[in-house]
């Protein structure tokens, strides 16, 4: 028999729905963010980074099946993400991840993961 996956040990798709409404909640209170995420696009967006962060921890597949290889740096290459961004982003997330109704260490395994992802998609020099 073989281990529940992250997926499945934090709660599933309702778990995971519940963390993207709470982001985007946050996002589109955010004065530096919300312009990356046009109006008419926000649910889309809600509901692409669940189905990535579902398949990412073990969960369906259908992220790829629809949109294919995530390539996260490629799909964030036409938005300017310097460290502010990248700290706006994850207030937000923290904000969307701190109250949620799972276990402190798969709070922390996901919290990790968050910070690691965050800073990879920087993609503007630091000014001075």
């Amino acid at each position: 028999m073989s281990e529940p996956s992250f997926y499945e040990r934090m709660g599933g798709e309702v778990v995971f729905k519940e963390l993207t409404k709470r982001f985007y909640s946050e996002v589109s209170k955010n004065v530096v963010l919300k312009p990356m995420y046009p109006e008419a696009d926000m649910a889309g967006a809600e509901e692409r980074l669940r189905l990535f962060l579902e398949q990412y921890w073990g969960g369906p597949t259908t992220y790829s099946d629809t949109r294919g290889h995530p390539r996260l740096r490629m799909r964030h290459a036409p938005f300017q993400i310097g460290k502010l961004e990248h700290d706006e982003w994850l207030q937000c997330m923290h904000k969307a991840v701190i109250d949620l109704a799972m276990e402190e260490s798969l709070k922390e395994e996901l919290w990790t993961y968050f910070q690691y992802a965050a800073h990879s998609m920087i993609n503007q020099p630091e000014v001075n």
